[in-house]
This record gives structure tokens, sequence and C-alpha cells, in this order.
């Protein structure tokens, strides 16, 4: 594994929402990226209507990928981004797939691997959900995830999981 310089990481995360107004949740979320210190943001996917994995009894999501550049330490970043949900409203009790106002993912830490009771990197599903894929696949096309490979290979595991690219119009 490589180390990076601590001040030059290209990380990436996944924003998701489905509840209170998604697209002006993913806005806000963008937003409160760039303003974590020691980072930002360099590149923004379009959003996507996915629909739900898992528990699909709920409104689909509406998803986006940002790539930053950060200084911050892998858990201080990821515990920034914890922060974000809850400040969005976002509560975490336990149940995975439900609906959320912000779910905010860290996917990818430079090349990182990391495996602790905080954290995981490349994020555990990642290869496997094409909310992320396709977005991710939009702002960096010959990205290789860690452990899994070429991200335009990693779509064939995501056959029927409908995603929709979102107008600019409907993005507003």
């Amino acid at each position: 594994m490589s180390r990076q310089h601590e001040r030059d990481v290209r990380a990436y995360v996944g924003l998701g929402s489905n509840m209170s107004d998604p697209v002006a949740q993913l806005h806000s979320g963008m937003a409160a990226l760039a303003c974590l210190s020691e980072t930002r943001v360099e590149a923004s996917s379009a959003f996507y209507r996915t629909a739900p994995v898992g528990f699909r009894a709920q409104a689909d999501f509406i998803n986006a990928v940002c790539r930053l550049r950060t200084g911050l330490a892998p858990t201080a970043l990821m515990r920034s981004l914890l922060e974000i949900e809850r400040a969005h409203g976002r509560v975490r009790d336990g149940s995975p797939g439900g609906p959320r106002t912000l779910d905010l993912d860290l996917l990818l830490y430079g090349d990182q691997a990391v495996q602790s009771a905080e954290l995981t990197l490349p994020h555990p599903r990642l290869h496997e959900r094409a909310f992320v894929l396709y977005p991710l696949l939009e702002i960096e096309p010959e990205l290789v995830i860690p452990g899994h490979g070429p991200l335009r290979q990693l779509l064939g595991n995501c056959a029927g999981q409908r995603v929709e690219k979102m107008a600019p119009e409907d993005r507003v």
C-alpha cells in the first residue's frame, strides 16, 4: 500500500437522500463538504434517481458522488461526515437501507484499505451498488477499486438495479 502525502489525499464520498426534499439535501450536503477543514471538493457527479436496495418499500433515492482532496485522516473525515448527517436530521438507528434525510458514505480514501470498528475502506458494498458506481464512473472513468478491480468491470455486478441520470433542470 502506497502512502500518500497527508495533505494531498483524494477521497470519494457518496451522497444519498430520499426524505425531506432529497435534491435540496444533496445540495446542502455538498455545500457542507466544501466547508470541511483541510478539504476541497474537486468534482461532483450529476444527480441520479435510483431504486432502493434492500428495504424496497420506500421512495426512490437521489444519489451523487463527490471527489475530495483532503488533509483529514480517514477517521477524522468519517467523523465529519457523520456530523454533517446529524446536522441534516439523520438518525442512525441501526436499520440498514431505510429512508434517510442525508447519507454520506466514505467510499475511498486514496488507495488505503482500512478495517476497524469505526471504518471500512474501500466501502464494503461499493463494488455492488449501481447508485455509487454510475456517479463514480462519471467523474473518474478509469478508477480502479482496491481489491475489486476496474470500475467499468464492476458495473456488471449491478444488473437490474435501476439508475436514471437526472436532467440538470431537475436538480434545482
